[in-house]
């Protein structure tokens, strides 16, 4: 792997991270992306002749931290940022900056990642400025990398990024996870845009290809990473099932020429057993936090369990079928 190809796939791994420690310092999402976006740049800059670092995640959150110390010191509005901040006028006639080791060390780090994940998919914000908000600041891709993946021009991409971030700071939507009710009723928002990518994906709505599975892939991850943060959640899992399960069958839904091959057609050898595993894993663990009930997710990720069960289309057990597509209706 080149050093290129090696600032990148770091990147899409540690970006999230970065920019969120960053948001809550600063407390703003679109300035928190370009202090990392800094970051990005000093190591494609810098990693060709030093060499990518033994831990490559940590000197991109050095390297931003840096960058925000720079920015607080010369910013005009570092009253106005610190005192957000809770801190006191007078602790800029002292030289007092942030405690960045403290805001930007591993203890807050999921939970800066969630506030992210809920500020991304935020309602204010329309679901394409969702999902391109989204992919970029946790998924870590490039505008180029969303334009290609949803074959819409790099400039429109842009636009909706850049739109995003000026909403979230016109309506001063807090960097925080909602609690309680208001944590439920937004949570849906949250997993509608991670579908919504895999389903582009799965079933590409433009250009001539039947799948993107980079798309897939990238809301798999996404998916993964969010159950990771909210353990206790069961459709949460549900949803993870239902990617998990339905990216088994992505070498089996294309024909020689790209055509697509309906379910009970396909190659049920040609079936990713681990990913079925997981997606199993998975939707047991969203039915014991739910005492066995079914939301929207996990109902579908017990089809898509019934038809991954089966070892050929005869076994399909189209009876729970019938009765968990009743539940969902």
């Amino acid at each position: 792997m080149n050093t290129h190809s090696a600032v990148e796939a770091v990147w899409r791994i540690e970006s999230a991270r970065v920019i969120a420690g960053l948001a809550r310092l600063v407390r703003d999402v679109g300035l928190a992306e370009e202090l990392a976006q800094d970051a990005l740049v000093a190591a494609l800059e810098q990693w060709p002749e030093t060499g990518v670092p033994r831990n490559p995640g940590a000197w991109l959150t050095t390297t931003a931290k840096r960058r925000a110390v720079d920015l607080f010191r010369r910013n005009e509005t570092l009253g106005r940022k610190l005192g957000e901040l809770g801190r006191e006028q007078a602790q800029l006639g002292e030289g007092v900056l942030p405690d960045f080791d403290a805001v930007l060390d591993d203890e807050h780090i999921e939970d800066d990642l969630l506030r992210l994940v809920f500020t991304a998919c935020h309602p204010v914000l329309p679901m394409q400025g969702r999902v391109a908000l989204t992919l970029r600041m946790l998924g870590g891709l490039a505008t180029d990398e969303i334009a290609r993946a949803f074959l819409v021009k790099e400039s429109t991409v842009a636009q909706r990024i850049v739109r995003a971030k000026k909403a979230l700071a016109d309506a001063q939507v807090p960097f925080e996870v909602p609690v309680g009710e208001e944590r439920m009723a937004r949570l849906p928002a949250v997993l509608e845009v991670i579908y919504l990518i895999f389903n582009e994906g799965y079933s590409a709505t433009r250009g001539d290809d039947w799948m993107r599975p980079a798309l897939c892939e990238d809301a798999l991850r996404l998916g993964r990473v969010l159950a990771g943060l909210m353990p206790t959640e069961p459709e949460v899992h549900g949803l993870v099932a239902l990617l998990e399960i339905q990216a088994s069958r992505a070498a089996a839904r294309t024909g020689p020429n790209g055509e697509p091959v309906l379910l009970l057609d396909q190659d049920r050898g040609k079936w990713d057993r681990l990913l079925i595993r997981r997606g199993l894993d998975a939707l047991a663990r969203a039915e014991q936090l739910a005492g066995g009930a079914y939301g929207p997710y996990s109902a579908q990720a017990a089809i898509a369990a019934c038809h991954a069960r089966a070892v050929t289309p005869e076994d399909t057990d189209w009876t729970r079928i019938s009765l968990l597509y009743e539940g969902l209706a």
